[in-house]
């Protein structure tokens, strides 16, 4: 392409703002920001611009995942070189397989989410947007620690030090471990909070201090409602609550993140191929499906009671590869209740807001940043159509082209 405005026409827009998609609708992009956003019944100005015919294909904003990880590879020997280059990887695939153009990380060894965020921003890369947190903070002999992600801490004084480490070290974010999870060994359970109250009231103090904000896994309904009553910016995964969590949730600014993954893709649950498949790959052992089988239900529950209460929620993922997480995790959300619409919301609009940067990204209005994907049917039909990528813009820019000869483009003088 090579002039500064470029009109995609011909497309059914979901903008995220409206209930229903703008038909036949075009979106003029200038220098990276989306400049008009045209019904059918207007004409955009292609004079001096580069023109893409989408061909009735269906544009809307990018998806993001706001709570990932790199791969589990400490354990295998890999060196920190080779996680890193593995987890930029994975990044990239994840903007140009899937059209996932931010992330939000709940925890990576050596900072490599810092560095990967720093090569994306300055362009040496194109990858998708990257929110930081270094480590992920817990105790001694805390939550999933064979994650290699990890950082044991002990006391009060213990918790305000290495999250004075992690900001010193250029996160955006300080992720909180104040409870177990599914997934890890027999004395890492879910219902178990982790962390003494000194510890959370001195590790929350100094983010409060710093202007930091916290990202806390918080499992049961007391560490829901501590997270919350001590200011955290989301509650991760909330496999077991109660009727007053999901109302301070609702209170609140706090928003809620249910990686509803977690606990629904083991070999009894999958239900489509997608699923089926990557559950296979996944190749989880028979303890730990048990132990996600058996938190599925409540899960569900609570995650479907607090949809219905209109507690604020955004997309997370947590699971690999993230060139497939996202698009699993909107397919459970279906499956749970939610429509094809509140999903989408909530890996687009709602997750650039939870991210901070909802005024610049998220949904596709003017002034907006042109971060955008299109693919061949309508999502808020069947979510499983975001499956069938067929571009990536970043900031107005092509990044990924997957078309199969269908739409077209023409460059006007």
């Amino acid at each position: 392409m090579t002039h500064d405005r470029l009109v995609l026409t011909n497309a059914n827009v979901i903008d995220c703002v409206g209930e229903q998609p703008i038909a036949g609708g075009s979106v003029v992009i200038e220098r990276g920001r989306i400049a008009e956003v045209l019904d059918g019944s207007h004409s955009a100005d292609t004079r001096n611009a580069d023109v893409m015919d989408l061909g009735g294909a269906y544009l809307l904003p990018g998806l993001w995942d706001v709570h990932i990880h790199p791969d589990y590879l400490a354990e295998t020997g890999a060196s920190v070189v080779d996680q890193t280059i593995v987890f930029g990887q994975r990044l990239m695939e994840a903007l140009t397989e899937a059209g996932v153009v931010g992330v939000r990380c709940a925890g990576s060894a050596h900072f490599m989410d810092v560095a990967w965020k720093r090569a994306f921003d300055t362009g040496q890369y194109v990858g998708p947007r990257v929110f930081a947190a270094g480590h992920f903070l817990t105790s001694t002999g805390g939550h999933f620690l064979t994650s290699g992600h990890a950082l044991e801490c002990d006391g009060p004084y213990g918790f305000v030090r290495a999250i004075r480490e992690q900001i010193k070290n250029g996160v955006d974010h300080v992720k909180l471990n104040l409870t177990g999870g599914i997934m890890g060994p027999s004395w890492d359970r879910h219902w178990q909070s982790f962390l003494l109250d000194e510890e959370l009231e001195a590790a929350f103090a100094i983010c409060r201090a710093r202007g930091f904000r916290v990202m806390a896994h918080a499992a049961n309904p007391d560490a829901v409602k501590m997270a919350v009553r001590l200011g955290a910016h989301s509650v991760e995964h909330g496999y077991i609550m109660d009727h007053e969590c999901v109302e301070r949730l609702r209170a609140s600014d706090t928003w809620y993140v249910p990686t509803l993954a977690i606990s629904h893709l083991t070999p009894d649950q999958a239900s489509d191929p997608w699923e089926k498949r990557w559950v296979e790959q996944r190749n989880l052992s028979a303890d730990l499906c048990e132990r996600a089988d058996l938190a599925s239900g409540e899960h569900r529950e609570w995650f479907r009671r607090a949809l219905a209460a209109g507690v604020r929620m955004a997309l997370g993922s947590d699971i690999r590869p993230l060139k497939e997480a996202a698009l699993l995790e909107l397919g459970l959300w279906v499956k749970d209740g939610a429509t094809p619409r509140q999903a989408l919301l909530a890996a687009t609009r709602d997750a650039a807001e939870l991210c901070g940067v909802g005024a610049e990204l998220g949904t596709i209005q003017p002034g907006k940043l042109a971060d955008l994907i299109v693919v061949d049917d309508d999502p808020l039909r069947d979510i499983t159509n975001l499956r069938r990528l067929r571009l990536v813009f970043k900031e107005g820019r092509l990044v990924s082209d997957r078309r199969s000869g269908a739409i077209g483009r023409r460059k006007d003088p």
